[in-house]
């Protein structure tokens, strides 16, 4: 009897612990398959994240050398004698030379480098100068379709290095009727006297 008992117990010992082998291997299984499932997921997530940003040119553009940079103009070129004005204004452009240049002549598609007096035609009153700005001069360019009034584009072609040049100015060919007051009126013809100290070709 006893033997059986003990018999017995040993069979219930046994399944327990077979049980408990089993739902360990379970455990064993599933806690390996979440791991897998996980490492997966992080792989996948770091392959993600790896991924580099766009690019972006970061890159500045440079300005154009100034054409004119060095340029000195003389005490009579910042400070040309204004004609005597005054009475009926011309309806064309009138171009004459004050002070002819040396050198070669300036063509369209030219840089012309230039200082300049401008007045009110019927009242001889300056109304900018670049001795106001310093006396630098500015680069005209390309002469033919700078961004100038279209007086100076047609009325400085064929000037020379060292020239001074009047030119009278129809409406039309300088700011219009639509002007730029308060400096300069709706449909005023104007005056300048551009001084060229240096041309350099196309």
């Amino acid at each position: 009897m006893r033997e059986m008992e003990r018999r017995a117990k040993q069979r219930r010992r046994n399944t327990i612990l077979g049980a408990s082998l089993g739902t360990a291997a379970v455990i064993a299984a599933i806690v390996v398959l979440a791991l897998h499932l996980s490492g997966g997921s992080n792989k996948k997530t770091a392959a993600v994240d790896a991924t580099p940003p766009p690019v972006t040119p970061t890159a500045s553009a440079t300005p154009p050398p100034d054409p004119c940079a060095g340029a000195k103009p003389t005490a009579a070129q910042l400070h040309p004698k204004m004609p005597k004005l005054g009475g009926k204004a011309p309806t064309k452009l009138v171009v004459k030379d004050v002070k002819t240049g040396a050198g070669t002549a300036a063509k369209a598609g030219d840089t012309l480098c230039v200082t300049y007096v401008g007045a009110d035609y019927k009242t001889g009153k300056v109304f900018d100068a670049s001795y106001k700005h310093g006396g630098t001069p500015f680069a005209v360019t390309p002469l033919g379709s700078a961004p100038v009034i279209k007086g100076w584009n047609d009325g400085l072609v064929g000037i020379k290095p060292g020239g001074i040049r009047e030119l009278v100015i129809p409406p039309a060919l300088g700011y219009g009727p639509s002007g730029q007051p308060p400096t300069i009126q709706p449909n005023e013809t104007l005056v300048f006297l551009v001084a060229v100290t240096a041309v350099k070709p196309a």
